[in-house]
């Protein structure tokens, strides 16, 4: 027999494709679900994380979910670039270098650097990728810079601000910038809904 949020999340999937919620309308709290389908709070809880998971809802389980416009595959060509849209979420702080930021940065382990995490908006004000930063002081200008690109579930800060689930997967994309004598100046990890990003390097 299928769990009970299992059904839920069916039932609930065929409201969304039939549009009964339609796209971009707020979605139900999860105690409006509860209530209306008699399942517990925990069952809408899991229905709603499944949903989610599958992008069909856009949003933070802190604040009121809406129904997802289907999201186009984007393709991130240039890591380097300057971003062309919006910025929502920043925040600064410092933070003593773990022992691979002190191998990507070449400095010792412990040492202070400057931390940044920008939430980088789409051309529809919606989020798009979360890049986090750190750097030794200053900011020093780069002639070249390397990426390497690898798959990891989204941890809960970066999923929070994407308005996506734990554990949906992401690429992130690890760039470092160099100076012209080939130091390191700055790293930067780039974590991007795998569903809604390519990378071509």
């Amino acid at each position: 027999m299928e769990a009970p949020h299992r059904r839920l999340a069916a039932t609930l999937r065929q409201r969304i494709n039939d549009g009964t919620y339609p796209l971009g309308s707020l979605f139900p709290s999860h105690r409006a679900i509860a209530a209306e389908h008699d399942v517990g709070l925990g069952a809408a809880y899991q229905a709603i994380a499944i949903l989610r998971a599958e992008g069909l809802l856009d949003g933070s389980p802190r604040r009121r979910l809406t129904v997802a416009h289907p999201v186009g595959v984007r393709t991130l060509s240039s890591p380097d670039a300057p971003w062309p849209h919006g910025c929502g979420d920043t925040e600064r702080s410092s933070v003593r270098a773990d022992a691979d930021l002190a191998v990507r940065l070449g400095v010792a382990p412990r040492t202070t650097l400057r931390r940044e995490r920008v939430e980088l908006l789409d051309p529809d004000g919606r989020p798009a990728m979360v890049v986090t930063t750190w750097r030794r002081g200053a900011l020093h200008a780069h002639t070249s810079y390397r990426v390497t690109v690898r798959t990891e579930k989204m941890r809960r800060q970066d999923a929070n601000l994407l308005g996506l689930a734990v554990g949906t997967p992401a690429l992130v994309v690890q760039r470092t910038r160099y100076s012209a004598d080939g130091a390191p100046v700055e790293v930067a990890d780039l974590v991007l809904p795998s569903d809604r990003w390519q990378v071509s390097l």
